[in-house]
């Protein structure tokens, strides 16, 4: 049996409701209300802090709040990444991360993260593209990615290559490189971009695989020789150097993206002006040289596609790291 509502509880439910549902949307019509915390996975001077101070700086003057960068470094981007994880979905905890690690490279060498790349996290947006190149030693005497190819073909286990890191996404790009072209070559790990490229000068390995920031400047000085990038499409900075489809090995798509995310459950509107916000900083033609100078390539991408670009390249890398026997460190 119902029970009529007396008059005057029921007039102040209906205020309660509607106030209720009137601070709800004053919320989140002032958000940002106070200093937006973004966390960097990687120590402070480097190239993801760099980004994150650009675009944070850029980011907080247009959402009238200041963006805080927090270096949280450690075990190749986990640190930073699962203490954004755990963060309150709410829009005042953000993460800038080197995408290819924290989101595909990192769950193909272990099963038991302390985040995980889909269900954790619901992307802003990308930020910037920054391709790899294969580079060789000129006095290695290769003209090009068919030469070698043919010559790591007729001296099986004679050619290596260094990249800055074991399981880094250079190493995932040769290792897919070298699958697709039907041949072997051997892998020397390197503790960073830097002491790979100076044993590549000095000859100590005939190749290597780098980022196009880190190689650009020796390509220029005529140190090392640019034979092909590992994207599927030319580098800004190295116009004239083939792709590695053009070069004659299909299937070959890798390159260090960075992308804006957050922790899984932020609120619609909330997550809208993120992604407003990330847009209008990277369509800024002041924002792109400032990018474009510090070596990135500005790239901005809608939430979806960062969401694709996760579920559609994790599978592939966990196949290369199954081929190759990469593990993690």
């Amino acid at each position: 049996m119902a029970f009529p509502i007396p008059s005057r509880v029921a007039l102040a439910l209906t205020f309660g409701v509607a106030a209720a549902a009137a601070t709800g949307s004053a919320v989140a019509d002032t958000y940002p209300s106070r200093p937006i915390r973004l966390v960097a996975p990687f120590p402070a001077g480097g190239a993801t802090d760099v980004l994150a101070r650009l675009l944070g700086k850029q980011m907080g003057e247009r959402l009238g709040q200041p963006v805080v960068v927090e270096n949280r470094a450690g075990a190749g981007t986990i640190v930073g990444a699962s203490y954004a994880a755990k963060a309150a979905p709410d829009g005042y905890t953000l993460l800038l991360t080197a995408g290819t690690t924290t989101f595909t490279i990192n769950p193909a060498l272990q099963n038991n993260l302390p985040y995980d790349p889909v269900k954790s996290f619901e992307p802003i947006g990308f930020a910037t593209r920054l391709p790899l190149v294969l580079i060789a030693n000129p006095k290695a005497q290769i003209s090009d990615l068919k030469q070698l190819i043919a010559k790591a073909r007729a001296e099986p286990g004679k050619y290596s290559y260094g990249s800055f890191g074991e399981g880094s996404t250079a190493h995932f790009a040769g290792e897919l490189l070298w699958y697709n072209a039907g041949i072997k070559l051997v892998h020397v790990p390197y503790k960073g971009s830097a002491p790979a490229m100076n044993d590549l000068i000095g000859g100590q390995i005939p190749l290597a695989i780098d980022t196009v920031t880190a190689a650009a400047p020796q390509i220029k000085a005529g140190k090392v020789k640019a034979l092909a990038v590992t994207t599927a499409r030319r580098s800004a900075q190295l116009p004239d150097v083939p792709t590695a489809a053009e070069a004659g090995i299909a299937g070959v798509d890798i390159d260090a993206w960075s992308v804006l995310a957050a922790p899984r459950g932020l609120p619609a509107d909330v997550k809208q002006k993120l992604t407003k916000a990330l847009a209008d900083t990277l369509a800024d033609p002041n924002v792109r040289r400032q990018l474009i100078e510090a070596g990135f390539e500005p790239r901005y991408g809608t939430p979806a596609q960062a969401e694709a670009q996760i579920e559609t390249e994790l599978p592939k890398m966990r196949a290369i790291a199954r081929r190759a026997g990469i593990s993690s460190q």
